[in-house]
């Protein structure tokens, strides 16, 4: 639901009724994942997707008929029924559904989980999902924190607190999905089954080097999710006009940042600079970061010399086998687009145990 979370707060704030669908369980190979969403206004107008396109007539049909009868329902739609292949869902795979009303009844704390995920706060929100149609009370969602606040109920103070407890150990990991629980919140029966859907904030991406190829670099990040930081120590090079999709634009050396600046697992970094000086302190110190992806622009000569340079700072084998040099896959990228997609697509294929290699030559599973 992020990607669609600033068009429905805009809706709430002009009045507008929307239904809210959103994938919550899937099985085999699903185009989706758990936490996609899509609304439908109740003007016709549409945002996001449930399916990449397979079952989204068939969705937005049923949550029409949502907002005219009020009632939340839960559908599946696989491979299995006879009317997958009517609606589309032809790839094999099997998705459940979860269809409400976006109002004050069905989602009363929407307002609240919008404006944590507007202001890049963790917030995990927990609906109770039962049979072919959703039998818990009306706005039965609770919304939790990292340390545990939040409002509303599932409907006992037992079950809140051991869902809570589940919901913030998701959060932590970042995980969507559902689980299974007694009703009044007993661990080993599975008389409920929770769906909770997680908004960590997003994962970082600092991009290092003020050129042309960094613009690219972080407009295809900012399109894929991430908070991108871009950073150079030249203020000339590092403006506004040249990174308009940029969150942050730092002056500074880079490595001076990335000493004041701590990085997670989650954070990627693109050192861009190609330029002994800024990328050899810089590289030092990424390396010893649990950084998921370090990767470094420069032809092969470039980076011979780099490595060179970074033995001779003590800089280990081990340490620069995480390097990613030169950066991206071999896509034949020329210009800085075209440059930016081979980055990310080396990013994207790390990320998610991708072999980079085309779809046709492999016989692994396409969604994983």
């Amino acid at each position: 639901m992020r990607d669609i979370a600033e068009s429905i707060a805009a809706w709430q704030a002009d009045g507008v009724r929307f239904a809210l669908a959103t994938v919550v369980r899937t099985w085999n190979s699903a185009p989706r994942q758990p936490g996609a969403a899509m609304a439908v206004a109740e003007n016709g107008e549409v945002l996001g997707s449930v399916s990449g396109g397979c079952v989204e007539g068939a969705v937005y049909e049923l949550a029409q008929e949502v907002l005219e009868s009020g009632e939340a329902v839960l559908t599946t739609y696989g491979v299995s029924d006879d009317d997958a292949f009517a609606v589309g869902l032809t790839c094999g795979g099997v998705v459940e559904v979860l269809i409400r009303p976006a109002d004050s009844t069905h989602f009363p704390d929407l307002p609240e989980v919008l404006d944590n995920i507007a202001a890049g706060r963790p917030v995990a929100v927990a609906s109770v999902l039962s049979g072919r149609a959703y039998k818990a009370p009306p706005g039965g969602n609770l919304v939790v924190t990292p340390e545990g606040t939040g409002t509303g109920s599932l409907g006992g103070e037992r079950l809140d607190a051991a869902v809570t407890e589940l919901a913030r150990g998701m959060l932590a990991q970042g995980n969507t999905g559902v689980v299974h629980i007694g009703r009044d919140g007993e661990q080993r029966m599975d008389e409920l089954a929770v769906f909770v859907q997680a908004f960590a904030p997003p994962p970082r991406m600092l991009v290092f080097g003020a050129i042309d190829f960094a613009g690219a670099v972080a407009r295809m990040g900012k399109f894929l999710g991430y908070h991108v930081t871009v950073c150079d120590a030249r203020p000339v090079f590092a403006t506004r006009a040249r990174f308009p999709d940029a969150d942050e634009l730092v002056v500074d050396w880079p490595h001076r940042f990335l000493d004041e600046h701590p990085v997670d697992e989650d954070t990627v970094i693109c050192v861009l600079t190609h330029d002994p000086k800024f990328d050899v302190p810089l590289l030092e110190r990424a390396l010893l970061t649990p950084a998921r992806y370090i990767g470094a622009m420069g032809s092969r000569r470039t980076h011979e010399d780099r490595l060179a340079r970074l033995r001779e700072a003590g800089v280990s084998e081990t340490a620069l086998s995480r390097l990613s040099s030169p950066i991206g896959l071999d896509l034949g990228a020329r210009t800085p687009e075209e440059t930016a997609v081979a980055i990310m697509a080396e990013i994207i294929a790390l990320r998610w145990n991708g072999t980079g290699q085309r779809l046709t030559r492999t016989e692994l599973s396409i969604h994983r």
